[in-house]
């Protein structure tokens, strides 16, 4: 036998005070939540995956030391020091100039275009992270602009690039190093400055921290 709509309706209002429909509704807000934490967790995850692949350099997934020297990609050099962090404005004598090893100070630069000088200790903590260093000495102010728009076209140098004036070496000359090797050369090489980024972004180094 049908039960009428007004027999219904008392049987709801009996469930609501009686607090039956309570476990319900809490459900239902319970449900939701998960349900949006596990949205967020997972966009998280698949963001974390795309900007590892993104950000590694030269398809190379190494993240050790010097092994990772291609030949004919710069110089390999001596590694030296004991990669101590020192106290700043300390002083340290490199070998090379630029260095592309050894004792450094705590805090590396932030990547970036720089026109005013970044002392040696401080670039070669980022170059202990796999960064690369992009040291210029360049009097002609049209060159200084080329290569800069030669490093905003090279995708990885966000990540992992930093360039600075740097009068320890020739005037015209571009040194790149990182973590073991450098690369030396007359003018704006645009092709050589962007083989050094795709072959070693990320991979030489004891770590792996874009700056």
């Amino acid at each position: 036998m049908p039960v009428s709509r007004r027999r219904r309706g008392r049987a709801a209002t009996r469930a609501a005070r009686s607090g039956n429909l309570a476990p319900t509704t809490r459900r239902k807000k319970t449900n939701k939540l998960y349900l949006a934490a596990s949205v967020v967790i997972a966009v998280l995850v698949i963001a974390s995956f795309a900007f590892a692949s993104f950000s590694g350099g030269g398809g190379s997934s190494q993240t050790g030391d010097a092994s990772g020297y291609v030949q004919g990609v710069g110089v390999q050099v001596d590694i030296e020091g004991n990669r101590n962090h020192l106290d700043e404005g300390e002083t340290i004598d490199y070998t090379t100039a630029p260095p592309a090893s050894g004792d450094h100070w705590r805090v590396p630069a932030p990547c970036g275009f720089y026109t005013d000088p970044i002392p040696d200790e401080r670039v070669v903590h980022n170059m202990e992270h796999g960064n690369i260093v992009v040291s210029y000495n360049l009097p002609v102010e049209s060159d200084v602009s080329a290569l800069r728009d030669v490093l905003d076209g090279i995708d990885l140098n966000g990540f992992w690039g930093l360039a600075r004036p740097y009068s320890a070496i020739e005037p015209g000359q571009i040194a790149l190093s990182t973590w073991g090797v450098v690369d030396s050369f007359s003018g704006v090489d645009s092709k050589r400055i962007e083989t050094f980024f795709e072959t070693y972004s990320g991979v030489m180094g004891p770590e792996r921290i874009p700056c």
